[in-house]
């Protein structure tokens, strides 16, 4: 069974909360808050937590907030590897409005990086990973990190024998999408995937046909393209696949996509095929959006 490392430049702590009604220019009272550990390889970390798994989580927290989110993922259970940030952990906010269901999520940049950090980071996770390992790569980079940092660091794990599974968006999807070197696993939403084939991709035969271009160009061994609640489409030089979520209630969205980022990465360390990682992960993520603010799958 191979490891699982999740990598996290950019956590934050998600705080959770509720009111009657969002309106502009008066004073919101809430609920008490809920405070997670968040980010998305923090969050993959802890669904596979969930799922009964174990994985090796790199975080690279900074300040009293850091101090926070790295205490409350050691009370989960969870021995996180502090990388250190150049500032302060960034919090981020999902309000629930009563009266309507709606849900309405701030997020905040976090600390910026500058090229000594980011190589500082790297020359970490180069040395806490090993032979055969999954390195997940997952969540918004933080602001200042160069576009092809993640390919970059590709390059340098991949001769390790090191595999990524790379969750990214904005222009780091962009470079990934050129990647001289194939990542293990490129995954992205499916308004990510049509801002990178800068054309609507309307239908899951579309979605499948962008992803095993994806493929066939060398950008990743395994391209799984969610679709909301169509599923996710998954490509590899085998062939294709569309695994279809049950019906279910939505409560709330956070956390889905990483829930389907665990569960999937948990099935190929215990030696699955992409198909049936698939399955697994869109069954992770249904079960996830039935859950309130940010508690994941299980």
């Amino acid at each position: 069974m191979a490891r699982i490392v999740t990598l996290t430049l950019n956590p934050a702590l998600d705080i959770s909360t509720e009111t009657d009604a969002v309106a502009p220019d008066r004073k919101l009272r809430c609920a008490a808050p809920r405070i997670d550990p968040g980010g998305g390889g923090v969050n993959v970390s802890r669904a596979i937590a969930n799922l009964g798994g174990d994985s090796v989580a790199l975080v690279a927290a900074g300040g009293p907030a850091g101090a926070h989110l790295l205490a409350l993922l050691r009370a989960a259970g969870l021995s996180p590897v502090d990388l250190g940030a150049p500032g302060e952990t960034r919090r981020s906010m999902a309000v629930r409005a009563l009266e309507s269901g709606a849900q309405y999520r701030f997020l905040m940049p976090g600390p910026v990086w500058r090229d000594a950090d980011a190589e500082r980071a790297a020359a970490a996770v180069a040395a806490a990973t090993r032979p055969g390992d999954l390195l997940v790569v997952s969540g918004s980079p933080p602001p200042g990190l160069a576009d092809d940092f993640f390919l970059t660091l590709n390059a340098r794990l991949a001769p390790l024998g090191a595999r990524m599974i790379l969750d990214t968006s904005g222009a780091a999807l962009e470079a990934a999408a050129r990647c001289a070197r194939p990542l293990h696993v490129l995954r992205m939403d499916h308004e990510e995937a049509q801002a990178l084939a800068g054309a609507p991709l309307q239908g899951v035969a579309a979605v499948a046909d962008f992803a095993a271009a994806l493929v066939a160009r060398g950008a990743a061994r395994i391209v799984a393209v969610a679709h909301g609640a169509e599923g996710t489409v998954v490509a590899t030089p085998e062939g294709r696949w569309h695994a279809r979520p049950p019906k279910v209630a939505v409560i709330s969205k956070v956390g889905a996509g990483d829930s389907f980022v665990a569960a999937f990465t948990l099935a190929l360390s215990r030696g699955q095929g992409a198909p049936e990682a698939c399955a697994a992960g869109v069954a992770a993520a249904a079960a996830a959006v039935t859950k309130p603010d940010t508690q994941l799958c299980d």
